[in-house]
């Protein structure tokens, strides 16, 4: 059975199979998304963990997780870059009904944010060098583009446009922004920094808003899909650490940040019922857990550096051990069901490209400024 984003990508192709590859990787193909990058966010979240704990214990077994770590993050990222380039390359039509969707577009994020935290968490790394420098910009410039596609939709669109396309995975294009930012900091490009973390805020904040207010966007995820509703925790998560890179140190601004992640992640940790229904099935949107909770366990890591004190251990180590169980669990379970590809019924996949498009037809404030 074909999704509506297929049957829309053959007619515009004018249903052409490309011959030079086999049946079963060309269905692999068409079904694989940009969602799929999830998992390497994850690893690579959990690479960066291990990175920051390995430069306070210089001990092997934390040398030898990280370097175990990273090369795992490192093939899975590898393999899913080469598995989406194949998919631009035989299906483009189908990259085309991401671009255009307004749950796609966001994961089109992942690849960047999962290369630039592998790239932060480089074990043979210790200071960053020609390499780097080159590494970040080539990952900096596909997120740059993505922001002026977005924010320029967001300013340009009409009065309605955010209210209608905002949901939570909106918070990856703010992510991919903060990530740049903890990265270049890392270089000691400071202005660059600067600048990627004011783009990731400044949007937050209107993000943060807009979503809080539960317009008629944030109800347009299907059920299965509410993991990633765990993607409040990230984006908070991430700007404390991403302003402690830049400041160069856990001040008030990354504390206000991390104690608001900390207050989402019990808001949502009390609401069980809340994914009730994403929990009946595997589904690759599961891994849309592991990611924030890899964030703020790494935010609660610096913030301990910084206050040394027993509640602030005590909480580091609880949330350090939950993010690695959850990232654990995650990696054994889609083992397990290593034929997800091959699920029809994946969510994100069966996304119509022309539902958003409908909407603002139906929508009479959200005419384009002239």
């Amino acid at each position: 059975m074909e999704s509506p984003a297929e049957m829309e990508a053959q007619k515009n192709d004018g249903g052409r199979r490309p011959p030079v590859i086999s049946p079963a990787l060309e269905a692999m193909l068409r079904k694989f998304h940009a969602g799929y990058f999830r998992i390497g966010m994850s690893i690579s979240g959990q690479a960066l963990i291990w990175a920051m704990l390995a430069e306070e214990n210089h001990g092997p077994i934390h040398r030898t997780v990280l370097l175990v770590l990273w090369s795992l993050a490192f093939f899975i990222l590898f393999l899913l870059s080469f598995l989406y380039l194949l998919r631009c390359v035989f299906h483009f039509p189908l990259v085309q009904c991401e671009f255009f969707h307004h749950v796609g577009v966001n994961y089109l994020f992942a690849p960047w944010i999962s290369w630039f935290l592998l790239l932060q968490s480089m074990p043979f790394l210790d200071t960053p060098n020609f390499v780097y420098m080159i590494l970040w910009c080539a990952f900096a410039i596909p997120v740059v583009i993505l922001d002026v596609k977005i924010y320029g939709q967001w300013f340009t669109e009409g009065r309605r446009f955010l209210c209608i396309v905002a949901n939570p995975t909106s918070q990856l294009s703010v992510i991919g922004n903060l990530v740049g930012a903890q990265a270049a900091a890392k270089l000691g490009w400071k202005e660059s920094a600067l600048c990627f973390f004011s783009l990731g805020i400044v949007h937050y904040l209107v993000l943060f808003v807009t979503l809080y207010q539960r317009f008629s966007g944030a109800n347009r995820l299907p059920s299965m899909l509410r993991p990633v509703f765990f993607l409040h925790i990230a984006a908070p998560s991430v700007a404390s650490v991403a302003w402690e890179s830049i400041n160069g140190g856990f001040d008030m601004t990354s504390k206000m940040l991390f104690f608001l992640s900390l207050f989402i992640f019990m808001a949502l940790a009390c609401r069980p019922f809340l994914f009730r229904r994403a929990m009946k099935r595997f589904n690759i949107a599961w891994w849309a857990f592991s990611f924030p909770l890899s964030a703020l366990a790494l935010a609660s890591v610096e913030y301990h550096r910084h206050i040394q004190t027993l509640p602030a251990k005590l909480l580091m180590l609880l949330l350090l051990a939950l993010s690695v169980l959850v990232a654990l669990l995650l990696f054994l379970i889609t083992l397990l069901n290593s034929d997800v590809l091959s699920l029809d019924d994946d969510t994100l996949y069966n996304l119509p490209s022309n539902h958003l498009d409908s909407s603002l037809k139906r929508t009479p404030t959200s005419n384009s400024i002239n």
